[in-house]
C-alpha cells in the first residue's frame, strides 16, 4: 500500500517510532486541499480548497501490518482512511490519505512543520513509544482520549534526558538498569504504573528483578510571589484531596502557585501563566530556586519551584481559578515575617512552599538591598 502524509508523520523520526522501522518517504501533494491548525489544538486539519494543494510525503510499500499501527495511531483521533489520488513528479497515483471527520475541528493559521517541529516534535516522539506500547491491550480511542497527559509525560521526559550533575552519585547510563515489563492498571489524569526491574548493585553486578509500582506525574512548577519593598509574599489556599486521604480534616493547604507544565511550554512560561490563572497576577523577575523529585520512592513528578520578584499591593489578594477545572483558590497577601511563623507552627505544610520560603528566607537581605538601590 500508499500512504499520504500531511501534518505530523512528515516528521521521519515520528512516522519511523509509528512505523517500527525507519522510512524513505518522497514529496507529493494532494491538489484541491490545504493544511491548517486545528484551531485551539496542537496538530494539522486538512479541508477541501478548489485552488490550493496540501504539500506532503508520499510513502510506499507498506506492509498490512505497518498500515494497523499507523490506523491505530491516527484511528483514535478521529482520522479514517481514504483512497485518494495524489500527484508525484512522476505522475499521479492512489494513495490511502487520513481525513479528519467532517465538522470535528475548525480551521485556524496555516500549518507549519517546523513550528510544529520546534514546539512539540520532541516531546510528541518521546510520546509515540508511549502510545504505540499500548497497541493490542488499549482501544486506540482510549488512548488518545489520553494522549494530553501523555503529551505532557513525553515533554516531562525531553527534560528529564538533558545532561545531569553526578559528581558523588551514580550516573546510571546503558547497562545500568534492565526492565522485563512495564503494565499501566490505571491511567486518567494521572497513571500508575507496575514495573518489573533490576538494577545494577553497588557490589557490581546486577540485581534480581523487583516488582515497583510508580505513580506517573507530569513535571510542574511552583512560583511565590515576593514584593521586596513592601517585604510581603503572596499564598494561595485551596482544598487538596491527598490531605483528606490521609485522614486530614484540614485539607485546606496554604501553598505557592503552582502547575503542571504544558507541552511546548517552558517551566519559566508555565509560572506566569498558572500566576495569572491562580492568582491574577503579572509575575516580574522569576529567581529559581530549584529543581527536585518531592518523592521520587513512588513518584515520578519533578518540580521547577521559584520566586517571582512582583509588585504586591494592598487589595492584590483574591478568589481565582479555573471554573472548568473546578478550582476555588483563595489568595493570602501576608508579610515575609507572618509566613515564616505558619512554617513554623505547623501550619504551613506543603514540601515545596516549605523549601521555598527558606530558600527566601536565605536570600531575602539581598533581595531587599538591590530593592532599595533600585
Amino acid at each position: 500500500m500508499r500512504f499520504f502524509f500531511y501534518g505530523t508523520l512528515c516528521h521521519l523520526p515520528l512516522l519511523a517510532r509509528v512505523l517500527g522501522r525507519e522510512a524513505v518517504a518522497r514529496p507529493a501533494q494532494l491538489a484541491g486541499h490545504a493544511v491548517f491548525w486545528a484551531k485551539g489544538g496542537a496538530f494539522p486539519l486538512i479541508t477541501p480548497a478548489a485552488r490550493d494543494k496540501a504539500e506532503g510525503l508520499l510513502l510506499d510499500a507498506v506492509t498490512e501490518a505497518e498500515a494497523a499501527r499507523l490506523d491505530f495511531y491516527e484511528g483514535g483521533f478521529g482520522y479514517g482512511r481514504s483512497e485518494t489520488r495524489i500527484d508525484t513528479a512522476e505522475g499521479p497515483v492512489m494513495a490511502q490519505v487520513y481525513l479528519p471527520q467532517p465538522g470535528r475541528w475548525l480551521p485556524g493559521a496555516r500549518w507549519s512543520l517546523a513550528d510544529w517541529v520546534a514546539r512539540y516534535g520532541a516531546a510528541a516522539l518521546a510520546t509515540a513509544g508511549d502510545f504505540m506500547a499500548l497497541m493490542g491491550q488499549w482501544p486506540a480511542d482510549a488512548v488518545a482520549a489520553r494522549y494530553g497527559p501523555m503529551l505532557t509525560r513525553g515533554a516531562s521526559r525531553v527534560r528529564a534526558a538533558a545532561p545531569q550533575p553526578a559528581s558523588l552519585r551514580r550516573p546510571g547510563g546503558a547497562g545500568e538498569v534492565a526492565v522485563d515489563r512495564i503494565r499501566t492498571p490505571y491511567a486518567h489524569f494521572f497513571a500508575v504504573e507496575e514495573w518489573r526491574l533490576g538494577w545494577r548493585q553497588f557490589g557490581g553486578a546486577m540485581g534480581a528483578p523487583q516488582d515497583r509500582a510508580v505513580f506517573v506525574m507530569t513535571d510542574a512548577v511552583t512560583v511565590l510571589p515576593y514584593d521586596p519593598r513592601r517585604d510581603r509574599v503572596l499564598l494561595i489556599e485551596q482544598f487538596r484531596v491527598g490531605a483528606l486521604a490521609r485522614g486530614d480534616q484540614a485539607a485546606w493547604q496554604l501553598e505557592a502557585i503552582a502547575g503542571r507544565i504544558d507541552p511546548g511550554e517552558t517551566p519559566e512560561e508555565a509560572a506566569r501563566r498558572e500566576a495569572l490563572e491562580e492568582a491574577g497576577l503579572t509575575l516580574g523577575p522569576l529567581l529559581p530556586v530549584a529543581g527536585y523529585y518531592p518523592s521520587p520512592g513512588a513518584i515520578s513528578e519533578y518540580l521547577y519551584s521559584y520566586v517571582a520578584l512582583t509588585d504586591l499591593p494592598d487589595g492584590t489578594a483574591g478568589v481565582f481559578g479555573a471554573a472548568e477545572e473546578a478550582e476555588d483558590i483563595r489568595g493570602h497577601l501576608i508579610s515575609f515575617d507572618r509566613m515564616m511563623d505558619l512554617a513554623a507552627t505547623g501550619e504551613l505544610t506543603n514540601g515545596p512552599m516549605l523549601l521555598t520560603a527558606l530558600w527566601l528566607q536565605r536570600e531575602r537581605p539581598r533581595l531587599r538591598a538591590e530593592a532599595a538601590a533600585s
